[in-house]
């Protein structure tokens, strides 16, 4: 004998395709059944909105344009630089941000050779650290602030690298022409470099 979908006792079927023992079974199973399949295409819907997002993502990326590339493989290598030298000092001025200043506790990564004139050193990590926000922006505008802070730098740095290895950097380098699968792979080094710290950090 054929069992019950709802109570799963055994019954003895009346009418075709009966799969219940009473009209109340009948009504309960097929309520399940509308929300089983409601649940099912709910599923179905996320799953086809998740793909549609992901595609139109890939999408975006692959018509991203090399100066955004550009952007987002220094913002990367920069917040490497930040973390890097969590617990030191502005290289420049060797200070802290003030606490009652509204934007203290921000921090840039200053190159030491712009990347202006030295676009090869972009991404070497000799050639930059972390600077107070203060000592960076716009220090190019005012010629004495402007000579503070390069002269703070280059005794900064030579302290915090030494002699051998600012010298390097103040050699003639190669021109570099980054690719945009060279930039993509910058991005992704300097996000996973940057991860590996703050875990050690926290």
């Amino acid at each position: 004998m054929p069992r019950c979908k709802v109570c799963k006792e055994p019954y003895e079927r009346t009418l075709p395709m009966q799969t219940t023992c009473t009209w109340e079974h009948a009504l309960q199973y097929a309520k399940a059944q509308r929300e089983k399949q409601e649940r099912k295409s709910l599923r179905e819907s996320r799953q086809n909105l998740k793909e549609e997002r992901k595609s139109l993502r890939e999408a975006k990326e692959r018509i991203k344009p090399r100066s955004k590339r550009l952007k987002e493989a220094q913002d990367a290598f920069n917040a490497y630089i930040r973390e890097r030298d969590y617990g030191l000092p502005c290289i420049c001025c060797g200070g802290w941000p003030d606490v009652s200043d509204k934007y203290g506790g921000v921090w840039d990564a200053g190159h030491y050779l712009s990347v202006g004139s030295h676009p090869e050193l972009r991404f070497d990590e000799d050639n930059c650290h972390k600077q107070l926000k203060n000592c960076n922006a716009g220090s190019f505008k005012f010629s004495r602030k402007g000579r503070v802070v390069s002269e703070g730098y280059e005794v900064g740095i030579r302290q915090r690298i030494g002699e051998e290895r600012v010298e390097r950097l103040r050699q003639k380098h190669p021109p570099k022409k980054y690719t945009i699968d060279d930039l993509i792979e910058i991005k992704q080094k300097y996000t996973r470099k940057r991860r590996e710290l703050e875990k050690e950090r926290l």
